[in-house]
């Protein structure tokens, strides 16, 4: 005879989805078990490396021992003052006391010197000038000069024979007296006609000295003399 049975009241139905529930509980109650047991021995672990440190710490901080103290430095030696007993009728050099104001009073009473200045007149001499307010002036003027150049002139006789002719440039600086020195060719043309008109540079008479700001000073002036076969 066959047993039928509801499939209402089968109870081998739910059996493995309830051993599948009981697996997954223990598990979970196993891996908070760990969790938790870890948990205490990182506490543990950190409380211990704290009393290592402190315990370190106490270690570090100690005290020196007692060092015994510099010996004190040796006394100054005591100068005695010597006193010089001096009797009663024996007569002392009085001394003036000169107090500050005194020294204050003998330094306004000195005299002031000044320092000594060179004179503008002697470097005003030794300077010579191109250009001056009052040129120099020969005695006459231009035109008594080149008559003057003319009258004294004297034609080399080398110079002649040979045909040799031309504009001699000299200069020469006119003295605060007047007088005539340092003449020299600027511009040559032949020796012998340049020497010639050293000669008459040389033998002029005294000029007009030149004037600045109303003193006599060195002029330096420039004279062309021509030399010209007829």
């Amino acid at each position: 005879m066959e047993i039928k049975k509801s499939p209402k009241a089968d109870l081998e139905k739910g059996k493995s989805m309830n051993i599948l529930m009981g697996f997954v509980v223990g598990l979970a109650v196993l891996f908070v078990g760990f969790e938790w047991g870890s948990r205490d021995v990182q506490v543990a672990q950190a409380s211990d490396q704290v009393s290592d440190i402190i315990a370190e710490e106490e270690i570090e901080i100690t005290r020196p021992e007692n060092t015994p103290p510099p010996p004190p430095p040796p006394p100054a030696p005591v100068v005695a003052d010597v006193l010089q007993v001096v009797d009663d009728d024996v007569e002392l050099e009085q001394q003036d006391i000169l107090s500050s104001e005194d020294n204050q009073m003998d330094a306004q009473q000195q005299t002031y010197v000044p320092p000594a200045v060179v004179e503008e007149e002697e470097e005003s001499a030794q300077q010579i000038f191109t250009v001056v307010e009052e040129m120099p002036k020969f005695p006459g003027g231009d035109s008594e000069l080149l008559k003057y150049i003319g009258k004294s002139l004297k034609y080399p006789v080398i110079a002649q024979e040979n045909g040799i002719q031309g504009r001699v440039i000299c200069s020469f600086v006119v003295n605060r007296d007047g007088s005539i020195v340092d003449a020299e060719v600027v511009r040559g043309v032949d020796p012998s006609l340049d020497k010639e008109a050293l000669r008459v540079i040389n033998t002029m008479p005294k000029w007009t000295p030149g004037k600045q700001r109303g003193k006599p000073v060195r002029v330096k002036y420039t004279v062309p003399i021509t030399f010209r076969l007829n």
